[in-house]
């Protein structure tokens, strides 16, 4: 064995960390150690670890996942592990200003300041035509939920040049709640105008994605309109509430599944752009 090796409790003492945690380093993979000893088990290290082991240890202090910590350690350089720190810390400052977002949401409701929160939507009602579309249904998960409408109107997009073309704003139907806890499903639907063309190609695209063709009827929708930043959860939520106490106040009853109507491009937008409807069809 190395003479340059220190034992664990050596190592520890110059990493100003504890045994304790040098062993779940290891037993983590993210820090093992330059020997063990067969017979006895001892742990052994080389005195160049001691930078790796206070690194693991502070981004521990960040709640970093470990899969992240080993992805930031593992990097091939200092820059690139920096970039890495760097990618991880905006997802959760991302996370945090949604869920700062979401406090304040709750903060209203609970003091019983709703109303206020509503009263920042502006609720009108539209009638619109029966319309051919194709569709592509997820059972998902709130947190899953952009990423899928983003992807599914992509597709269903490209799709409908085979169709005759989009005629309308691609939209999301909302068969049952979406959230953390519930799962819809969600039916992203875009809007077409040849019904044997499309029925041809959702035949070919259903093999990969569930897609199908159907008839939206005609409806006279309430709606509120919103801006990108809006779309945002729990912004979003709050656009819905205040549709629902609209059609309440009016003896307005849901004749449908709720929806969101995107008819901006989302890309090209700026977050104080309008860019959905939020809608319910109601009873003319």
């Amino acid at each position: 064995m190395d003479d340059d090796l220190l034992t664990i409790g050596a190592f520890a003492a110059r990493a100003r960390l504890s045994a304790k945690a040098l062993r779940l380093y290891d037993r983590l993979g993210l820090l093992a150690p330059a020997h063990v000893d067969e017979a006895s088990g001892y742990r052994y290290y080389r005195a160049d670890q001691v930078e790796r082991a206070r690194l693991v240890a502070l981004l521990r202090q960040l709640d970093m996942p470990l899969a992240r910590i080993a992805d930031v350690v593992g990097a091939e350089g200092g820059d690139e592990a920096a970039e890495r720190l760097g990618a991880y810390w905006a997802d959760v400052e991302h996370r945090v200003a949604g869920q700062r977002t979401l406090a304040e949401y709750l903060r209203g409701r609970l003091s019983g300041r709703s109303s206020e929160m509503y009263g920042k939507f502006v609720v009108e009602t539209v009638d619109v035509p029966a319309q051919l579309v194709i569709t592509e249904s997820r059972h998902t998960l709130a947190d899953e939920l952009p990423t899928w409408i983003g992807g599914s109107l992509e597709r269903l997009t490209s799709g409908a040049r085979e169709c005759g073309g989009v005629t309308g704003a691609p939209f999301v139907v909302y068969h049952a709640e979406v959230s953390m806890e519930s799962d819809g499903p969600a039916e992203a639907c875009v809007p077409v105008a040849d019904e044997a063309a499309a029925r041809a190609w959702a035949e070919r695209a259903g093999r990969a994605w569930e897609t199908r063709v159907r008839r939206e009827p005609a409806a006279r929708l309430a709606f509120t309109r919103i801006t990108k930043a809006q779309v945002a959860h729990p912004q979003i939520l709050a656009a819905f509430e205040a549709v629902e106490q609209w059609m309440s106040g009016r003896g307005l009853t849901a004749a449908g599944p709720c929806r969101e109507i995107y008819f901006a491009d989302w890309d090209a937008a700026g977050p104080q752009d309008p860019v959905c409807d939020i809608a319910f069809p109601v009873l003319p």
